[in-house]
């Protein structure tokens, strides 16, 4: 994966976020871009290793989806 290869790096991340800093406003927004970016990148990862464990685990997946299932069904709106 390509964006495995920015958490090497530090000096991409940190630059970046330590320049902008210095931007003022328009800094501001490139803070958060890069924020975002960085939690979709997360969210990616952890969404693909639940998936590889599902796919390894597929019986304590199973037992998850009904306790989920039970979850909502209990749940009062």
């Amino acid at each position: 994966m390509p964006e495995q290869e920015d958490r090497g790096n530090p000096s991409t991340s940190a630059g970046a976020a330590g320049g902008s800093r210095d931007e003022g406003v328009g800094g501001a927004v490139d803070w958060e871009a890069e924020r975002r970016r960085r939690r979709a990148r997360f969210l990616r990862e952890l969404a693909e290793a639940r998936a590889l464990r599902d796919r390894v685990q597929p019986r304590r997946a199973k037992a998850a989806r009904l306790r989920h299932a039970m979850r909502m069904r209990t749940f009062r709106w």
